[in-house]
C-alpha cells in the first residue's frame, strides 16, 4: 500500500487541480444542466427561487420535441449542417488539390484561402448581413445589387428571409470562412503521402488520374473523416454567425442554439437547459463513435 502511494502519489497530486477543475466546471455543470432540464422552471419566479420548481423529468423534452417551432429549428440545423459540410469539404478539397503540386505563389494563395478563418464569425456576420440583404430591384443592395449590375436579375432573392430555406443562405458565409481550414487539412494530407507511392504507381503505368483515384485519394480518407467530424460538430453548435446576420426572433433562421438563448433570456431555464442537453447528445452521437474508432486504431 505504501509503495503504491509513493508510486501514484506525485502524479495524482500533479493531476489533481486539473481533475478538480474539469470535474466541477465541465461534468458538474453538465449534471446541473440536466437537473435544471428535469424541473418545471419556466418563469422568473422559479428562476429566482420565489416559487418552488418541481421535478417533471422528461416532460420538457417531450414538449420541445412535439413543438412545431422546435421541429423547425431542428430542420434548420439539419439543412445548415448538410450545406455547410458539403460546401466546406468540396471547396477545401478542390483548393488543396490545386495547391497539391508546388506552384508559384503558393504561399500567397494559402494566405488568401486561410485569411477568412482569422476573422471572427461576429465581424464577418456584420459584413455578410449587408451582402445578403433581401431588398431587390430598385432598392437592391449587396449581392442582389451585384446580380442586377451584371444582368443576372433572376438570381436576386430574399436570402435569409426565406422561411423554408433561409438558413441555407447563412451557410454561405460559414463555407467561405472555414473552407480554408479544410484546405489546410487536405493539403497536409497530400504532403504527408510518401513520394515512393507516387513513383511506384507511375512505374506500373498508372496515368495521372488513376494515380490520384487509386493511390492518393484513398490515403486521404482519415483526413476527410477528421474534417467531417470537426466541421460537423462546429455546425451543430452554430450561434454567433446566425445572431450576427439575423435576429433571435426571426423564425426563418432559428436553430436550437438560438432557441436556447431565447429561452434563457425569458427566464425559461428549464427549456433552455433541455435544448442544451439535446445539443450535447447530438454532438456526442457524432464525436463519441469517432473517438472510439480512433482509440481502436491507435491500439493496433
Amino acid at each position: 500500500m505504501l509503495n503504491t502511494l509513493r508510486r501514484l502519489g506525485p502524479p495524482l497530486l500533479l493531476l489533481a487541480p486539473s481533475l478538480i477543475l474539469v470535474g466541477v466546471f465541465v461534468y458538474g455543470l453538465i449534471a446541473a444542466n440536466f437537473s435544471t432540464s428535469f424541473r418545471d422552471d419556466h418563469t422568473a419566479a422559479t428562476a429566482t427561487g420565489q416559487e418552488p420548481a418541481a421535478f417533471v423529468w422528461f416532460t420538457n423534452y417531450l414538449d420541445l420535441l412535439a413543438s412545431e417551432d422546435f421541429q423547425h429549428s431542428l430542420m434548420n440545423l439539419v439543412l445548415y449542417t448538410v450545406v455547410f459540410l458539403a460546401g466546406t469539404m468540396v471547396m477545401g478539397f478542390l483548393w488543396a488539390w490545386m495547391l497539391e503540386k508546388p506552384v508559384k505563389g503558393e504561399g500567397l494563395f494559402r494566405s488568401v484561402y486561410l485569411f477568412p478563418m482569422a476573422v471572427s464569425f461576429v465581424a464577418s456576420g456584420v459584413v455578410w448581413r449587408w451582402l445578403l440583404n433581401s431588398n431587390q430591384d430598385e432598392q437592391a443592395s449587396g449581392l442582389n445589387r451585384l446580380f442586377q449590375m451584371v444582368g443576372l436579375d433572376a438570381l436576386q432573392n430574399n436570402w435569409w428571409n426565406n422561411v423554408t430555406f433561409g438558413i441555407i443562405a447563412i451557410a454561405i458565409p460559414a463555407i467561405w470562412q472555414l473552407s480554408g481550414y479544410v484546405m489546410a487539412l487536405f493539403l497536409a494530407g497530400f504532403r504527408g503521402i510518401p513520394n515512393e507511392l507516387r513513383e511506384a504507381a507511375r512505374m506500373d503505368g498508372a496515368s495521372e488520374w488513376k494515380l490520384y483515384r487509386h493511390v492518393l485519394f484513398p490515403q486521404l480518407s482519415p483526413v476527410a473523416l477528421s474534417a467531417l467530424i470537426i466541421i460537423g460538430h462546429m455546425s451543430l453548435k452554430a450561434f454567433d454567425l446566425i445572431m450576427s446576420i439575423s435576429k433571435p426572433a426571426n423564425y426563418q433562421t432559428k436553430v436550437p442554439a438560438v432557441d436556447m438563448f431565447v429561452f434563457k433570456s425569458s427566464f425559461d431555464y428549464a427549456n433552455a437547459a433541455a435544448v442544451g442537453s439535446i445539443l450535447l447528445i447530438i454532438v456526442a452521437l457524432v464525436i463519441v463513435p469517432y473517438l472510439i474508432r480512433t482509440n481502436r486504431e491507435e491500439k493496433r
